[in-house]
């Protein structure tokens, strides 16, 4: 995907987004278990009936008390002093609370993620028979089509990486240089519930967002108007890519994928929210999950600067705006999260028609 693809690092897409942004100056200390966590205590009886599950991909330091990553905001709105339970096979614990919402902390990339995701649904400490899933995170966008501390829901999630890939120079200049491998048909992309995504925009669209000077000022950098608005909830294609590709080329070539594959606009590139899907299809079904990213950068660099400039920038010429992108995130998806836990008799049959 991008650079740091936070695709989620803020070099470039996934937001090569950082840990997205963050990760380039920052490194993701609850991406890797600790021993406190490989200790913790684990439920007794029945099964927790999970009715949504928040799945994060890193948290900068602890889960409170310190700089925020993706986990550390609704750490603290649903399962501050929670017990951790811990599932082998998963990198951090999962915690529960009186209301069944549970989350957890899956790790970076398409395997690290979606191994863990595995392992707590097979683990018969959770019952997921009826839950909803929220895949969130922070990520890259086209400054053609977002701006950073925007919030998106997906309405697609393709998979950047699956295909035939040959260099620009074997190529007729300007002709695409990817693709579609044969045999992937059925997890190179999956359309979401689109009644599910029609509730994620109605219940918080008018979320109110925060922004940062910092972001601001970078904002104008660019010529395009989408990458001068201020923060907003959206919605499009989201491309997952192990690959932290970047620039206005790789950029035009995931709208390229994205339109190949009948999608809608790519508007978010990340790492993980496809193959995390792939894995809850294959045990419950997809009518039932939500992805939601912020974007903490662009992936490419503004007219006046290099590709390999914006992937390196100099100090204090990064994006800005992490801190307020990560927050955006849980304001707006708990929104939807106790909207859903409020209403559980009506949900938990399946989604209402909008």
């Amino acid at each position: 995907m991008s650079l740091l693809n936070s695709r989620r690092f803020s070099l470039g897409s996934r937001g090569l987004a950082l840990c997205g942004a963050v990760l380039l100056a920052t490194a993701c200390a609850s991406t890797s278990p600790t021993a406190d966590t490989r200790a913790a205590a684990a439920p007794t009886g029945a099964p927790v009936k999970v009715k949504v599950f928040v799945a994060a991909m890193f948290e900068i330091g602890q889960n409170t008390g310190d700089r925020a990553g993706e986990f550390q905001h609704w750490y603290e709105r649903y399962w501050k002093g929670a017990t951790p339970v811990a599932v082998p096979g998963a990198l951090q614990p999962v915690y529960c609370n009186a209301d069944g919402v549970c989350g957890a902390v899956l790790g970076m990339g398409k395997v690290n993620s979606s191994s863990s995701m595995q392992a707590i649904l097979l683990n018969p400490k959770f019952d997921f028979s009826q839950a909803y899933y929220v895949i969130s995170g922070v990520a890259g966008t086209p400054p053609q089509r977002g701006t950073i501390g925007e919030v998106s829901w997906a309405t697609w999630l393709v998979d950047y990486d699956l295909g035939h890939r040959w260099a620009p120079e074997e190529n007729k200049p300007g002709e695409p240089t990817f693709m579609p491998r044969k045999g992937y048909e059925e997890y190179r992309r999956f359309k979401l519930n689109p009644d599910l995504v029609g509730w994620a925009m109605k219940l918080s669209a008018d979320t109110p967002l925060k922004d940062a000077e910092s972001a601001r000022k970078y904002r104008l950098r660019y010529p395009d108007a989408a990458a001068r608005r201020a923060p907003f909830v959206g919605t499009g294609t989201h491309m997952t890519g192990d690959t932290f590709f970047h620039g206005p080329g790789m950029s035009k070539q995931a709208q390229y994928i994205a339109k190949l594959y009948g999608a809608d606009d790519y508007v978010i590139t990340e790492m993980e929210a496809a193959a995390i899907t792939l894995v809850i299809k294959r045990t419950h079904g997809t009518d039932r999950v939500m992805s939601l990213r912020g974007a903490v950068n662009f992936d490419q660099g503004n007219p006046k600067e290099s590709t390999l400039q914006h992937l390196d920038p100099a100090p204090g010429e990064t994006a800005g705006g992490f801190a307020e992108t990560v927050e955006n995130i849980a304001l707006v998806g708990t929104r939807v999260v106790d909207h859903i836990v409020k209403n559980w008799p009506t949900w938990s049959a399946g989604v209402p028609k909008p």
